[in-house]
């Protein structure tokens, strides 16, 4: 019978350096993963990548952070081949990158467009491509998208637009890689209380989310925390793996498809 627990399992995450990735990464080391391997994008984000390792390391499990830009399809095959090198094939493989844009439809400039395409579709697609080709046999990959898949709303035509394209290449990868008993996933957050959030809200915009999602008033924050987040991504790459090929957005009912 095939062993989908976490514990003694490596894992890779793109973007596990703080916020929901480093929460994540420390809470799958916590699980009694073997490895875990976190990314992160630039020299600023160096000392919190820094912190999430030791915090593996703490846990017991073996810890490295690798520097990438994920733009480009060299830059994946490096993350993927550094990994494998330091750590062997990745079990389960999870990618938290993205950039928010949040602009009238008029005013998105193409390089604002360019750079939106990159992060949010471009990134997620060569890491799918990369992970299908290096994920254990039976392993799981999962993609953080985002709930305004399933909204009808203004202003997010570059970030919903850019981060749409990932649910047909989740479709798309399940069906390639199921033959070798891999799982692929999509899990949509409602608006997070990180600091990506705040630079794009206005002050008006931040109550709104506060307040619309049905279990707001519940929530510490009304928006949906990543602690919220967590327990759904480590079901999905463990105990959840007959789950394949789906966009799951999980937001306390801020929207739904």
């Amino acid at each position: 019978m095939t062993d989908h627990s976490i514990r003694g399992k490596t894992v890779l995450i793109a973007g596990g350096a703080k916020n929901l990735g480093g929460l994540l990464a420390r809470d799958l080391a916590a699980q009694g993963a073997k490895a875990v391997v976190v990314h992160y994008n630039t020299g600023a984000t160096k000392l919190a990548a820094d912190e999430t390792v030791a915090a593996i390391k703490a846990a017991g499990a073996q810890g490295f952070a690798f520097q990438a830009d994920l733009t480009t399809a060299g830059a994946m095959e490096k993350l993927f081949a550094d990994t494998i090198a330091a750590v062997g094939r990745p079990d389960i493989a999870i990618n938290t990158v993205g950039k928010v844009v949040k602009k009238p439809f008029v005013e998105i400039t193409e390089a604002e467009y360019d750079e939106a395409t990159a992060v949010n579709s471009k990134s997620a697609f060569f890491f799918l491509k990369e992970a299908g080709k290096h994920v254990s046999d039976n392993g799981k990959i999962c993609t953080l998208v985002t709930s305004l898949l399933g909204a009808y709303t203004p202003f997010y035509a570059a970030y919903a637009g850019t981060k749409a394209p990932v649910e047909h290449f989740t479709r798309a990868a399940s069906k390639e890689f199921g033959e070798r008993g891999i799982s692929v996933t999509a899990i949509g957050p409602g608006p997070m209380d990180t600091p990506f959030f705040y630079p794009a809200e206005g002050k008006d915009a931040q109550e709104y989310h506060k307040t619309a999602a049905a279990l707001s008033p519940f929530s510490k924050t009304g928006l949906t925390d990543i602690e919220d987040i967590v327990p759904f991504i480590r079901f999905l790459v463990s105990d959840g793996w007959w789950m394949t090929g789906q966009t799951i957005l999980v937001n306390g009912g801020y929207t739904t498809k």
